[in-house]
């Protein structure tokens, strides 16, 4: 039955349905074909996935991210990276990739990352005479700093299935989204020794102080949020509450730059992004619910350990899992699916469950960035006029970075636990 659940699965994601309604429908052809099981379960088990306090997050993160795409935040804080560290050789690359880190403060997701600052750095980087794949490649990756430095959407889900504190998660996604950009930005360093780029600036205070005066308020966002959760104001729910409430005041009080077609517009968008991500968990809750009645957790830890019990080995196996999920999977299914498999095994080794939470996240924002599935390479594609395959070559090479952080917080647990460690524990 697990087989024929799994086979079903394939079917339908090969023929190109969504995966939510993927994962729905094959469990309930599972629960068709079983007979033991009443059919409205499905129905119960849906509603009982996203059924949470924390998943409130989700929808007031999206708006929250999509108000500043749409009230010129992300434009400000291009600047102000610009002014920064636009003076170093190579100069747009490193701000590509510090305005992300800022960004990532503000939306938590890596794909209003790509689809809002994207679109700025690419032209930007094109009208600098930078070549298209190195833009390409430098905006993708650094995209994936998002979900790492809080606030993290993929944060929130894991720590709602995972039962674990998403105040220490979100703490400790931030030094390794640190490594990531550092990381990037020593690619971003060769890549301009080796091509030429020269600096997009000098450095110069008083442009440095200008863009700082036009951006200051934008630059609260990340530390009234992060801010917020430390001093314990008020929960990540809340803060995500705060987020769309700050980015409100902005559009409206400030820079009067967000009308009443623009906000219906950006409240439209908002609400099918939740949609989507919403009926994802709620599918794949009903997945991983018929997979922990058949013990498949249990059964596949067992497997693994009469296999090996070295940890290094596990974890090894763990990440390469979830790589190869990542390639095919959507974020979201792929956390709600895999987190009761894979975290027995890895707490088995010993393995921090806030410390995986950092590792599923990070490997599963690699995954936005390979084929087939890799939603980053579509809108990167889309934004840029180039084709998926394009995007999706200039951005290989970026992917070693990346890999190497990974490995680092995978096995050494003090770059994600030391925050959380010594603000919670």
């Amino acid at each position: 039955m697990i087989i024929l659940l799994f086979a079903a699965l394939a079917v339908f994601i090969f023929l190109g349905l969504p995966i939510g309604l993927s994962l729905a429908g094959s469990s309930l052809i599972y629960i068709l074909v079983s007979g033991h099981i009443p059919g409205l379960v499905v129905i119960h088990r849906m509603v009982g996935g996203v059924d949470s306090f924390p998943l409130l997050a989700v929808p007031f993160f999206i708006l929250a991210g999509n108000l500043m795409n749409s009230t010129g935040i992300t434009e400000r804080i291009f600047g102000f990276a610009t002014a920064v560290v636009g003076w170093m050789r190579g100069g747009l690359g490193h701000v590509n990739v510090g305005a992300s880190v800022l960004f990532a403060g503000m939306s938590g997701a890596a794909v209003a990352d790509a689809g809002g600052l994207g679109a700025i750095e690419i032209k930007a980087m094109r009208d600098a005479g930078y070549d298209t794949d190195f833009s390409i490649g430098i905006t993708a990756s650094s995209s994936t700093i998002g979900p790492l430095i809080p606030p993290s959407l993929p944060m929130v889900i894991y720590g709602v299935l995972a039962s674990a504190s998403i105040g220490q998660l979100f703490a400790a996604g931030m030094v390794p989204g640190l490594l990531m950009a550092a990381a990037l930005m020593v690619m971003v360093a060769w890549y301009a020794r080796k091509r030429g780029y020269t600096p997009a600036n000098k450095f110069a205070l008083r442009l440095l102080a200008h863009s700082f005066s036009r951006a200051f308020l934008s630059l609260i966002t990340p530390l009234l949020i992060v801010g917020g959760i430390l001093l314990g104001i008020f929960t990540p729910t809340e803060a995500a509450i705060a987020a769309v409430a700050w980015a409100l005041f902005l559009g409206t009080v400030v820079y009067r730059n967000l009308s009443w077609k623009s906000f219906v517009a950006v409240s439209r968008e908002s609400m099918e992004t939740t949609v989507v991500i919403l009926f994802v968990v709620a599918s794949a809750s009903i997945f991983s619910w018929i997979l922990t009645e058949n013990r498949v957790p249990e059964q596949f830890a067992h497997m693994i350990s009469m296999t090996t019990d070295n940890k290094i080995a596990v974890l090894l196996l763990i990440n390469l899992i979830l790589f190869v999920v990542g390639c095919f999977m959507e974020t979201v299914a792929a956390i709600t699916i895999l987190v009761p498999v894979l975290l027995p095994l890895a707490v088995g080794v010993g393995v921090d469950p806030v410390q995986f939470g950092v590792i599923m996240v990070l490997n599963l924002m690699i995954g936005l960035l390979t084929p087939p599935v890799g939603m980053v390479l579509y809108v990167l594609a889309k934004v840029s006029n180039v084709t998926f395959e394009q995007s999706a070559r200039a951005t290989m090479p970026f992917l070693v970075p990346l890999l190497i952080v990974l490995m680092l917080v995978t096995f050494v647990p003090q770059f994600s636990m030391w925050l959380p460690t010594a603000l919670y524990r």
